[in-house]
């Protein structure tokens, strides 16, 4: 069984102006109670296909999950019941600040939740209603005290990059952030996703366009201003105090696999455990991972259609372990980027100054030759310059 899984909520109050997940606004109480229902019938097949193994981390993302409310206390149970999960999980829920209240945390919490990631995205209003965001400043600040009075672990998203967003307000929203008690922090900046309402705007005049090294010197500050309150940068986008780092993420960052339910939901297994289930049958010798990801309608979802399957090569998947281990700080093992055929790549990187060998010491290597404990990792130039170094990684370049 895999250790990690992953449920999509498809449904929101409204479509932010930025974002192409897929997700829904028909909040018809049939429509919610059909998603549940298929949702749960998943969650069945899925503890009733033999597999050994504990669950470690399940994660609720969407969507907006808080905004079905009852019915996300219901699937969490139903998650927590159907699986067999670690004394310790961690088990997230997205929230957007609008359809959070206390009792709906309390419930939550009782159910099993240990951590809650609010969608805050900036803590000014003129910025949100750039993003189209539906909640004010004030209920963002409320959201993230009912989740801190609670207990549980709270997790805060931020958005930079935004048009018009001044460095000053910029900086109130970091410090708003620390204000809020988080002990983990995402900071993404925004990006203009073909189709969206935010594109639309963009390209007809109304909004100006996103400045990206704007966006990238808001990044710097961030991890500058979070460093000195001992919350650190561990992944790209990403910021923890030491131990409360996402644990649901790092699987997905280290090539662990993961089981994807619900509409639009992707999942990635090894080959083993994919022919057990019989996602995939008898694919050739070389195929080393399979992703699938499910249909992004829940007609089509309900009806059992064709999940899209993705196979993947043993190389490939060695080039991809190495991809995504360089979006953490720690860096990558200089025996997988060996293992990968990737030290010429990397080597030619670290030319340009988009990545560096390390000690695990954490201190840059100066001697000449290999050393049994060295790692790979992006400079600051090459953590904000990170889709160059990934997409040489990926294609082997």
């Amino acid at each position: 069984m895999p250790s990690h899984v992953y449920l999509h909520v498809p449904f929101c109050r409204m479509k932010c102006s930025y974002c192409d997940f897929y997700s829904v606004t028909d909040l018809a109480s049939a429509r919610i109670e059909a998603v549940i229902t298929g949702m749960e019938a998943e969650l069945t097949q899925w503890s009733s296909n033999g597999l050994a193994g504990v669950v470690e981390t399940v994660y609720f993302g969407g969507g907006t999950p808080t905004v079905i409310t009852g019915g996300l206390v219901r699937l969490v149970r139903s998650a927590l019941e159907h699986f067999p999960v670690r004394a310790g999980a961690e088990v997230t829920v997205e929230a957007n600040p609008d359809s959070v209240s206390v009792q709906l945390i309390d419930a939550l919490a009782a159910a099993g939740v240990t951590r809650v990631s609010v969608g805050v995205q900036s803590f000014n209003s003129t910025e949100l209603a750039v993003l189209g965001r539906v909640h004010t400043v004030d209920e963002a600040k409320a959201a993230c005290s009912a989740v801190h009075a609670t207990g549980l672990e709270l997790s805060i998203d931020l958005m930079c990059g935004i048009p018009g967003q001044a460095a000053a307000s910029w900086v109130e929203t970091l410090e708003q952030a620390l204000r809020s008690g988080a002990d983990h922090i995402s900071v993404y900046p925004l990006t203009l996703e073909p189709g969206t309402a935010l594109d639309v705007a963009v390209s007809t005049g109304l909004v100006q366009e996103p400045d990206p090294d704007i966006a990238a010197e808001q990044m710097m500050i961030a991890e500058e201003v979070f460093a000195a309150a001992g919350i650190p940068r561990y992944e790209i986008a990403n910021y923890a105090r030491p131990g409360h780092e996402s644990r649901h993420n790092l699987a997905y960052w280290t090539g662990r696999p993961y089981v994807g339910i619900g509409p639009a939901a992707h999942g990635m297994l090894d080959i083993e455990t994919a022919r057990h289930t019989g996602m995939v049958h008898g694919p050739g010798p070389n195929v080393g991972r399979v992703r699938y990801g499910n249909p992004a309608d829940i007609d089509e979802w309900l009806l059992g259609r064709a999940t899209e399957i993705e196979l993947l090569t043993r190389s490939e998947v060695l080039r991809e372990d190495v991809m995504l281990g360089l979006r953490l700080v720690r860096g990558v093992p200089h025996g997988a980027v060996v293992a990968a055929d990737l030290v010429d790549v990397l080597i030619s990187l670290e030319e340009s100054g988009l990545v560096e060998r390390i000690l695990n010491s954490g201190l840059p290597v100066v001697e000449e030759g290999v050393v049994p404990s060295m790692r790979w990792r992006t400079t600051r130039r090459g953590w904000l310059l990170g889709n160059e170094v990934f997409e040489r990684v990926w294609t082997g370049e």
